[in-house]
């Protein structure tokens, strides 16, 4: 039978670190603010909100170079792309085929995943399915997130923009069938769509227009159109009642219980929630872990770039139960349970 498994991981940050004290002096806000309700005390942006060559897709590629070289791997043993991220280089193409040539691949496929906060383990679930189907053998599955272009630093949107960050996470997702290799054993995805409102970005975008709109009334385009905006006190009712959904399906459909897990690593939204959904599960601290205290809300890279922390600093070994969940914009949810 063929497995799934992750043969390598990586992970790509800008070097530019901002605190909160860095944000408290572009908007009235402060670090006890910021770190009482979300857990973030710091996150990365890329040094300049224009640069155009530090995009999603060059943090991707820095990740996946990272992930090939630690499965010992050459670019051109690739031969899928899964990127997911909700803030590409350009509106189109994806970012799928940027990677494909900056890692210097051969022409093969390269699929955009846009389900943001759960964008990575959607992407997990599409390259699963190509592996343990026998079309593909090893296959780049990437979150990568620039969010610092795109927020409003003002005190108007304080409330988002101290949340999230810039970052990348990558793993070589592979076919195996040693009886030693780990597998990936249950996933599921959720959406429920009556609350996409609740936190989106809504220009661009075919609802609210485009062109017309920049050209001829630039005026009328709004801030609350232009940057995210989000229900927090909504969004995080509904988190943390659809993460405990999503993981105990997971671990039922593997015939699991949480006693059997080694980790478990929450999409990093806000630490908050996480601690909540470690208490109403029972997991002591060392089988849970959050890097939302360095980096922000990386979005889709969120659990990639933890998931490779975790492995990098041995915290995660191979034989280990791993959970990976996720809760987001759309809204949607989901998990991935696997086997290291």
């Amino acid at each position: 039978m063929i497995k799934s498994t992750i043969k390598g991981i990586g992970h790509y940050v800008p070097e530019n670190v901002v605190t909160n004290d860095d944000l408290a002096s572009l908007m009235n806000t402060s670090d006890a603010w910021i770190t009482e309700r979300t857990g973030i005390r710091q996150r990365r942006h890329r040094k300049n909100r224009n640069d155009s060559r530090e995009t999603t897709a060059y943090l991707g590629f820095r990740a996946s170079e990272m992930a090939i070289k630690n499965a010992g791997l050459t670019a051109k043993d690739i031969d899928y792309i899964v990127f997911a991220t909700l803030s590409p280089d350009y509106f189109f193409p994806g970012c799928g085929v940027l990677l494909q040539e900056m890692l210097g691949c051969d022409t093969i496929g390269a699929l955009d995943v846009r389900n943001q906060c759960s964008g990575f383990v959607y992407a997990m679930s599409v390259a699963n399915a190509f592996i343990k189907s026998g079309t593909y053998k090893n296959i780049m599955v990437v979150g990568a997130e620039v969010h610092s272009f795109g927020l409003d630093f003002s005190d108007a949107g304080r409330g988002v923009s101290v949340i999230f960050g810039d970052g990348a996470g990558a793993v070589v997702l592979s076919a195996g069938e040693d009886e030693k290799a780990g597998d990936i054993l249950s996933f599921n995805m959720h959406s429920e769509g009556k609350y996409a409102d609740e936190l989106c970005t809504k220009f661009p975008g075919s609802k609210y227009g485009w062109s017309d709109r920049m050209r001829l009334e630039p005026e009328n385009v709004t801030d609350a159109e232009i940057y995210p905006v989000m229900n927090g006190n909504f969004v995080f009712k509904h988190a943390v009642s659809r993460f405990p959904e999503t993981m105990n399906e997971a671990l039922q459909k593997a015939g699991k219980t949480v006693k059997d897990l080694d980790m478990f690593i929450p999409h990093q939204a806000n630490l908050r929630i996480a601690q909540y959904v470690q208490q109403q599960f029972g997991l002591p601290d060392e089988k849970v872990f959050n890097n939302i205290q360095k980096y922000g809300n990386t979005t889709a890279a969120s659990i990639p770039l933890a998931l490779s922390e975790a492995i990098h600093s041995g915290k995660i070994k191979r034989g280990d139960l791993v959970l990976l969940s996720a809760f987001g914009s759309g809204f949607t949810w989901g998990s991935v349970l696997f086997e290291y």
